[in-house]
């Protein structure tokens, strides 16, 4: 199962509250989250909005607000909150012995998107 799984690190990278992108080729990039509960999520770092980086929008609980037009994107669902309406495509994530894992395929998916 692991050879589906892209190993992009430890844990550790990514502090609370925070959150690092990936590039991925074709010029797209994932954004990983880490929340302050210790969660880890990913999303296309693209606001359904107006594409603003999620990646450097404020992180509070299980949603980030997007740094241009403050809508707030779920980091679950990737859907936008409240009387927003969109969504933003989210990555198969997992943790293991203090590593991140993101799927193979939604890598590879997104790189031809």
């Amino acid at each position: 199962m692991i050879g589906e799984w892209l190993d992009i690190g430890p844990v550790s990278q990514i502090s609370p509250g925070n959150a690092r992108t990936l590039p991925v080729q074709g010029g797209e990039e994932i954004a990983i989250f880490h929340t302050l509960a210790g969660a880890f999520y990913a999303l296309v770092n693209k606001c359904p909005h107006k594409a603003g980086p999620l990646s450097q929008g404020i992180v509070h609980g299980n949603v980030v607000t997007c740094p241009l037009h403050s809508w707030n994107i779920s980091l679950k669902t990737g859907e936008a909150l409240g009387d927003d309406s969109g969504c933003v495509p989210t990555i198969p994530l997992r943790v293991d012995a203090g590593r991140i894992y993101l799927l193979r395929e939604a890598v590879v998916g997104q790189q031809a998107a």
